[in-house]
C-alpha cells in the first residue's frame, strides 16, 4: 500500500520588483511553502490557468509590469479558485473594488504577516475552511 504524500503548500507571488519579490519567496520557503514567482499579472494569469488548484495563497501588488493591474489579477484568480486566500497590496489608496474575501495590505506590512496569512491559508485548504474575509 502506498504511503500519502504530506500537503505541501504552494503561493504565487505577483511583483514586479525584484527585490520585493525575492524578500517575500525568501519568508514563505523558509516557513516551508513552495512558491511561484511571477512579475505580471498576465504571467500569473497563465499560472492561474494551469494550476490555480493547488495554490494556497496569492499576493499581489496592486501596480504591475504589463497591461493588466493586481485588482483584476485578484478577480481572475477568484474565478479559478474561490478558496484561495488572495492578498492585495500597495503603498497607495485603493480605489478598486475587490473581491469577496480578498485583503487589502497597504505598504509598507509587516514580513511576518505574510508568513502568518500562509500558515491561516495552509490550515483552512487541510481543515476544509474557506478564506476570511476582512483585514
Amino acid at each position: 500500500m502506498g504511503q500519502s504524500k504530506p500537503f505541501r503548500a504552494t503561493a504565487l507571488i505577483v511583483e514586479d520588483d525584484p527585490m520585493q519579490r525575492d524578500m517575500i519567496c525568501l519568508l514563505l520557503e523558509e516557513s516551508e511553502v513552495d512558491v511561484i514567482e511571477c512579475e505580471s499579472a498576465e504571467a500569473a494569469e497563465l499560472v492561474l490557468e494551469r494550476a490555480a488548484d493547488s495554490l494556497v495563497l496569492m499576493m499581489t501588488d496592486v501596480q504591475l509590469a504589463g497591461n493588466m493591474d493586481g485588482v483584476e489579477l485578484a478577480h481572475i484568480a477568484r474565478k479559478y479558485n474561490p478558496e484561495m486566500g488572495v492578498i492585495v497590496t500597495s503603498g497607495k489608496p485603493l480605489h478598486q473594488e475587490l473581491p469577496d474575501g480578498v485583503k487589502f495590505w497597504t505598504k509598507p506590512w509587516v514580513p511576518l504577516d505574510v508568513i502568518r496569512e500562509a500558515e491561516r491559508m495552509v490550515y483552512a485548504r487541510t481543515h476544509g475552511e474557506g478564506p476570511r474575509a476582512g483585514s
